[in-house]
């Protein structure tokens, strides 16, 4: 029994051991990189709340939930190009939601914030933290990139 018990109990350790969470991308390095002071004094303290510490901006505040214009959503910190109006689509969220990036400007990563692990999805120019997907989108992509209006500038289209 005791050698049941001790077996049990090692592989238990081990498989909390495992490295499971090393695919987060901790150390990587972004084109744009500034100290915190640096962030605070550009961003507004909602921004810097959500993008540089992965916060939650409350459901059905962002006014970009109603934003249907023809244009671009831009990450708020670097102006880069995160997403596409075409692929915006309204989830009931309460969040801005689209099915799909532009291509190589956001990046994935791995959240384990509220116990179990989540698709972050970030700038990949800045590192700053937009939202989460989650494989419950449209029949597109089945995904929905659930973003942080906070987080975003929206750029219109010239006409």
């Amino acid at each position: 029994m005791k050698k049941i018990l001790s077996l049990l109990l090692l592989t238990l350790f081990i498989g909390c051991s495992s490295n499971a969470q090393s695919t987060k991308k901790e150390n990587k390095e972004y084109k744009i990189s500034k100290t915190e002071a640096e962030w605070k004094k550009q961003l507004s303290e909602q921004e810097f709340y959500v993008l540089r510490e992965a916060g939650t901006e409350r459901a059905f505040t962002s006014p970009l939930n109603k934003e249907h214009r023809k244009g671009t959503f831009v990450c708020v910190a670097c102006n880069t190009a995160l997403y596409k109006s075409e692929h915006k689509f309204d989830s009931g969220t309460g969040w801005p939601s689209f099915d799909r990036a532009v291509k190589g400007n956001v990046e994935l990563d791995v959240d384990y914030k509220i116990g179990y692990a989540r698709t972050e999805l970030k700038c990949n120019t800045c590192g700053g933290h937009l939202g989460h997907s989650f494989d419950d989108g449209p029949k597109t992509t089945g995904k929905r990139h659930c973003i942080n209006g906070v987080a975003l500038k929206f750029i219109p289209k010239e006409k």
